[in-house]
């Protein structure tokens, strides 16, 4: 037996708590380890290339309303009522992600405060089958504008998504209409509705809700569009510039109002609700 055998067997090894995987984050974006602790304490955001990474209802809550927010619940739907199957069944890939991410659906609504100013806010989780607009996100986003008008308040909706939810078909489709009817009703109200687009927003939430704002925020670098590049480029057979459909292009290009730092997104979502929130008659 070598020497360094005999001294590795004397030493008493004890079971570990931690391992790399719970110590360190690789930043997908750069590539760099950051401690999990530094990547948590900076919102999820890379300290090294200011990468903004995706983050849940549960973060999201957290960061950006004052404390004691009540979550919603999720209304009941009709599953799976096209029996779809693909290589896996429509209810086991739901039950998949209700596992893994701990959400009833990809869009979840909470009543809060910014500053003591109340709003209810909507969260989309990309975690969620690709924050795919279904039935359940169509009724969720009814849920919290119904919610905002029956508390006078605005209604803020993080959003998130691929696009429709396929294994829904049509019925993901129409989600659209019924979203945009629900924002007129908070217009006629004269309740602000703002959105905040996170990375990545697609397909058809870009092309419903998320392009309907009172004002349109967006997180640094978001991808942001309809169709994928790809698709677009062989459409029209031309290159597409530098930066297409990231947030900073759409805001040159006056898609956007503006595209605001994580770190600053509570303090800018309080002044923006002082703005347009109605006042009460003197």
């Amino acid at each position: 037996m070598s020497w360094i055998n005999r001294v590795r067997n004397a030493l008493p090894f004890t079971k570990k708590e931690t391992t790399a995987e719970t110590l360190w984050h690789k930043c997908p974006s750069c590539g760099e380890m950051v401690f999990i602790k530094e990547w948590e304490e900076n919102l999820s955001v890379c300290p090294r290339c200011d990468h903004h990474g995706r983050i849940g209802p549960n973060e999201r809550f957290a960061q950006i309303l004052d404390a004691g927010f009540i979550l919603l619940p999720t209304p009941h739907v009709s599953e799976d009522p096209l029996k779809f199957r693909d290589s896996k069944r429509y209810p086991d890939r739901i039950k998949a992600a209700r596992q893994a991410t701990g959400d009833q659906d990809a869009l979840i609504n909470a009543r809060g405060a910014i500053d003591e100013v109340p709003l209810v806010m909507g969260v989309q989780n990309f975690a969620f089958m690709g924050g795919s607009m279904g039935m359940g996100v169509g009724a969720a986003f009814i849920q919290g504008v119904n919610d905002a008008i029956a508390h006078d308040c605005p209604y803020v909706i993080f959003t998130a998504a691929g696009g429709a939810r396929m294994q829904e078909g049509i019925l993901s489709l129409m989600q659209m209409p019924r979203a945009t009817v629900a924002i007129q009703k908070l217009h006629a109200k004269g309740l602000p509705y703002i959105v905040v687009l996170t990375d990545p927003t697609t397909g058809g939430v870009t092309a419903s809700y998320a392009m309907l704002g009172d004002i349109q925020i967006a997180e640094p670098n978001a991808l942001i569009g309809f169709a994928g590049q790809r698709v677009i480029e062989s459409t029209i057979r031309e290159k597409l510039p530098e930066g297409f459909q990231r947030a900073e292009y759409l805001l040159d290009h006056g898609m956007l109002d503006m595209v605001v730092h994580r770190s600053e997104l509570r303090d800018t979502l309080a002044r923006v609700i002082g703005y347009l929130r109605p006042r009460a008659a003197a």
